[in-house]
């Protein structure tokens, strides 16, 4: 999958953008605030319906503009063409279409132009909380796998419920418990096995590119952890109804799942420098690309927003070949040096285009 085109509307700082872009390898150059990060943004949320970067849409609204507007201008592997776009206007409700058409629910479209996205933020997946390490599985396994997406979509309602019922004044209806425990365990059976087999599949994956990027020298490892491999969940939802009503929430299920991430045996959130905590997440991310372009059947676009600080020189050549070679498609890479730029692209064969962001505007400074 590529994206031709894309137009921007007031979305963040961009004003009035429509860029005809490289099938290969798009460079945006820039100072910090220009709005490189905010075109990514845009581009991530035509393939999510949401942003990167805020959690309201009204944030990513221009300011004193009354809404946004996007739209991308996709062709498919196989050379079909594809059309996406997305309105959003204050107090109003998203408008997300394909080829002119609306969806009846947002969902339907993750997974239909596929992504990767490696940026500065990626670090809380080592420094952050356990959330951020399952919403990287449920990312990726949505993109291919819709019965997983629509199973964590129910299991989370359901979640939802229980949690309100915990934390109502009366005790709660311990056959209404019950019901709704039945309904998490179903759809938590099917997430666990999802992310199992993820996990089991991804790691000698990641291991390989971590060690192209590296050199070698250093061992990976990932374990995904859950309450589902320990023990039955519905009686261990039964067991804890008392301490759950204590606190108001649910403790225990595959919400609380996580990923122990390792370098050389040790917990690399404790143990890992900045440059070893670079290099494990972009293999972590590369991983993750060639397993969703295996099971998903289209090129993931692939978004390198600012990654090559706090790298040396023979880690960032090692992942510019890897990235400019024949296993990847359409890239973007955003850096604040020219000079950097230039030097990743003087390591680079094939097509091009290079890109200054300047308030908000983006200009074709040089192609091949």
């Amino acid at each position: 999958m590529r994206i031709n085109n894309i137009s921007i509307l007031n979305y963040r700082n961009l004003a009035d953008v429509d860029v005809a872009l490289s099938p290969k390898i798009n460079c945006f150059i820039g100072s910090n605030g220009m709005g490189k990060t905010n075109l990514l943004d845009a581009v991530y949320y035509l393939s999510f319906c949401k942003s990167a970067v805020t959690v309201s849409d009204n944030q990513n609204i221009m300011h004193d503009a009354p809404f946004f507007m996007l739209q991308g201008a996709y062709c498919s592997d196989s050379g079909i063409d594809e059309e996406v776009s997305c309105g959003f206007k204050r107090g109003d409700k998203k408008q997300f279409k394909r080829n002119k058409k609306s969806y009846e629910r947002l969902s339907d479209h993750i997974g239909t132009v596929p992504l990767v996205m490696i940026s500065p933020a990626d670090n809380e997946l080592i420094a952050g909380g356990s959330e951020e390490r399952r919403r990287f599985m449920d990312v990726v396994i949505s993109q291919y796998d819709k019965e997983y997406l629509n199973a964590l979509i129910r299991y989370n309602r359901a979640l939802q419920q229980r949690n309100v019922l915990l934390r109502g004044e009366r005790e709660p209806d311990s056959e209404m418990l019950s019901l709704i425990e039945d309904m998490m365990v179903v759809e938590a059976l099917r997430i666990n096995a999802g992310r199992k087999q993820f996990i089991e599949e991804l790691v000698p994956v990641f291991a390989d590119f971590h060690t192209a990027i590296t050199g070698g020298g250093e061992s990976v490892s990932l374990r995904y952890r859950s309450d589902l491999n320990e023990g039955d969940l519905s009686a261990l939802l039964r067991d804890s109804r008392a301490d759950d009503r204590r606190l108001g929430h649910t403790t225990r299920g595959c919400h609380r799942d996580d990923l122990v991430m390792q370098l050389n045996g040790y917990a690399i959130k404790k143990e890992g420098s900045q440059g070893q905590n670079k290099s494990y997440l972009v293999a972590l991310k590369l991983a993750q690309f060639h397993f969703l372009r295996c099971k998903g059947g289209e090129t993931p676009l692939l978004l390198l927003d600012d990654i090559f600080d706090k790298l040396d020189s023979s880690r960032v050549e090692q992942i510019v070949n890897l990235v400019s070679g024949e296993r990847f498609g359409q890239i973007f890479i955003t850096d604040v040096n020219r000079e950097h730029i230039d030097s990743i692209l003087e390591c680079i064969n094939g097509e091009y285009k290079l890109f200054e962001v300047v308030t908000g505007g983006v200009e074709l400074i040089k192609e091949r």
